[in-house]
């Protein structure tokens, strides 16, 4: 009888070790695949342009950790971009997508669609410098439904 008690508490023991490790386990599995890849954003400077109307510049930094991209958006502002440090992928609703490294340069006019903006490397992260020419107090990224 001790023996099978014994027995049973060893069990009751692996069990609840078992679901302890099985509970972590999907909780990692559940969190978001897209919050590791999601691009590390660091504004700048902000500067009201006084000799034209309604107008700012936004000069901002952004990082592509391996793997990250962008999801389908707009800047309804003239957007330049120059590349700093690793490979991107850049595209807008029309053109073709191009690929560019530390140096090189893509421009995004306020009525085009970013189609695609992506790190080029699912092994090195890549950073790149935007500067948006945008109407005063309207977000700088918009979704696109």
């Amino acid at each position: 009888m001790l023996q099978n008690l014994r027995l049973a508490s060893r069990t009751w023991t692996f069990v609840k070790s078992a679901v302890i490790v099985a509970t972590v386990a999907v909780g990692l599995l559940a969190r978001p695949a897209a919050a590791v890849h999601e691009p590390i954003v660091t504004p700048l400077l902000t500067k009201e342009l006084a000799n034209i109307p309604g107008k700012e510049v936004l000069m901002l930094t952004v990082v592509y950790p391996p793997g990250g991209a962008d999801p389908v958006h707009r800047h309804d502002a003239h957007g330049f971009i120059y590349v700093l440090e690793g490979s991107i992928v850049m595209g807008v609703k029309g053109g073709k997508e191009v690929t560019l490294t530390p140096g090189q340069t893509f421009y995004e006019g306020p009525n085009d669609i970013h189609t695609v903006g992506r790190n080029a490397s699912t092994t090195k992260p890549a950073k790149f410098l935007v500067v948006l020419v945008k109407n005063r107090g309207v977000p700088a990224l918009l979704p696109v439904k």
